[in-house]
C-alpha cells in the first residue's frame, strides 16, 4: 500500500507535533565509523546539531528534542503558525533570505540580505503569504535540514546522487501521553542501539544537552521552570523548554526574545528533573533488558498522563514500530480520524495506554 501523503495530515496552519525520522540510503554513513574503510564520519553529528540550532532560530517551529545516530536521525517538532503570525513582513523576508540567500561572500558564506532583496519580498503580498506558511511548515524544515547535510556529505565523499532514502517519515503526536513516550523513545535511542549506557552518556541527544546545562546551573532562587526560559542554557537553549505550567505560562504564542528558538512554551506537564529521572530509570531498564518495578515517585507521573505503568518500558522500546502515521491513545486516534474524515489511524500500540 502506498504511503499516505504528508499533506493529508500535516498542516502548517495548525499547531501540530510531529516525530520525524530521516534515514540514509543503502549503506551510506551519516555519522559513526565505517568498519570496511575505517573512515570516521563522527564530525557530521556536529554539522547536524549546528543546522538544527540554526533552523530553530529561523523557523516558527519548536524543536522539542532530537538524536543523531550512525545512519539516521530523529527530531520532534512543533509547528507554530501562531508565532509566525506575530512576525512583521520584514521579519518574514529576512528569515527566508537567511535560509535561501541571494548572494554569497567570497569565502562562500551567505551574505546578509540587503534592503532591495527584503523589499522584493515584502512588496509581493502573495509571495509573502506563501513564505509565512512555509516558515511554520515542518516539511520545509526537514528539507532545509536534509538538503544541507546531503550536499556537505556528498562534497566530502566526492560523489553525487541521493544521500537520503527519500522523504522523511512523519508520525503525528496527538496527546501528552504519546508525546512523553515519543520524547523518551527519541532521547533513549542511543541506549536502545547499544551505543550508550545512560542518558548522560548519549552524545548528540536533546536529553544530553539539557543534562549538560543542568550541571552548570547555578543554584539560585529561580525554579527549574524559570531557568529553562532564561538565557542561561548554553547547549540546549535553542530547544523548547520542557515543562509547561498552565498557571504561569501565557496563553498566547509566548515569543522568544533571544532569537534562538521560536517560543518559550514548554511541551510536557512535568518538570525537567522529573523527566530526566523517568528517563534515567527507563534507560537503565532498557539497557538491562529488564522491566523491573517503576519507583513509586515516578509512577504518579505516568498515572497523571494516563499511561499504563506496567507497559511503559515496552511502549518506549517499541514506539517506532507500534505507531505509523500517528501516535496517541485510542480516544485521541479516534478523534483525529473523525476530525479529518480519513481512514482509521488506529495502531495496536494504543492498548498500552489507559483509555
Amino acid at each position: 500500500m502506498a504511503r499516505q501523503a504528508r499533506g493529508e495530515y500535516l498542516n502548517p496552519n495548525e499547531v501540530q507535533i510531529v516525530h520525524a525520522v530521516q534515514r540514509c540510503v543503502r549503506r551510506a554513513f551519516l555519522c559513526g565509523r565505517d568498519a570496511f574503510t575505517g573512515q570516521s564520519f563522527e564530525h557530521r553529528r556536529a554539522w547536524i546539531r549546528q543546522r538544527l540550532e540554526f533552523l530553530s532560530g529561523v523557523f516558527a517551529i519548536d524543536c522539542l528534542t532530537y538524536t543523531v545516530l550512525s545512519n539516521h536521525l530523529h527530531v520532534v517538532l512543533r509547528s507554530r503558525p501562531d508565532v509566525v503570525r506575530e512576525w512583521s513582513d520584514r521579519d518574514v523576508a529576512i528569515r527566508w533570505l537567511q535560509l535561501f540567500p541571494q548572494r554569497r561572500e567570497k569565502n562562500g558564506q551567505p551574505a546578509a540580505p540587503d534592503e532591495h532583496e527584503v523589499q522584493m519580498i515584502t512588496g509581493d503580498t502573495e509571495r509573502l503569504t506563501e513564505l509565512r506558511s512555509r516558515l511554520s511548515d515542518m516539511s520545509w524544515w526537514m528539507r532545509c535540514l536534509a538538503e544541507n547535510i546531503a550536499r556537505r556529505s556528498n562534497k566530502e565523499d566526492a560523489c553525487k546522487g541521493r544521500f537520503w532514502e527519500g522523504r522523511f517519515r512523519a508520525q503525528l503526536i496527538l496527546d501528552e501521553a504519546s508525546l512523553l513516550a515519543c520524547a523518551a523513545y527519541v532521547d533513549l535511542n542511543p541506549i536502545r542501539a547499544a551505543v550508550a549506557r545512560s542518558p548522560e552518556a548519549s552524545e548528540f541527544t536533546g536529553a544530553k544537552d539539557r543534562i549538560d546545562d543542568l550541571k552548570q546551573r547555578n543554584l539560585t532562587s529561580k525554579s527549574t521552570h524559570e531557568w529553562e526560559r532564561s538565557r542561561r542554557r548554553v547547549r540546549s537553549g535553542w530547544m523548547s523548554p520542557l515543562e509547561i505550567d498552565e498557571k504561569s505560562d501565557t496563553t498566547g504564542p509566548d515569543l522568544e526574545p533571544s532569537g534562538r528558538r521560536a517560543s518559550r512554551k514548554g511541551f510536557l506537564p512535568l518538570s525537567l528533573c522529573e523527566y530526566l529521572a523517568l528517563l534515567d530509570w527507563t534507560g537503565r531498564s532498557l539497557h538491562k533488558r529488564k522491566r523491573g518495578a517503576i519507583p513509586s515517585e515516578l509512577a504518579p507521573i505516568l498515572v497523571r498522563l494516563g499511561i499504563d505503568t506496567q507497559g511503559w518500558c515496552a511502549l518506549v522500546r517499541n514506539f517506532g514500530r507500534l505507531f505509523k502515521r500517528a501516535a496517541g491513545t485510542p480516544n485521541s486516534l479516534a478523534k483525529e480520524t473523525a476530525r479529518r474524515g480519513q481512514r482509521s489511524m488506529h495502531a495496536p500500540g494504543g492498548a498500552l495506554f489507559v483509555a
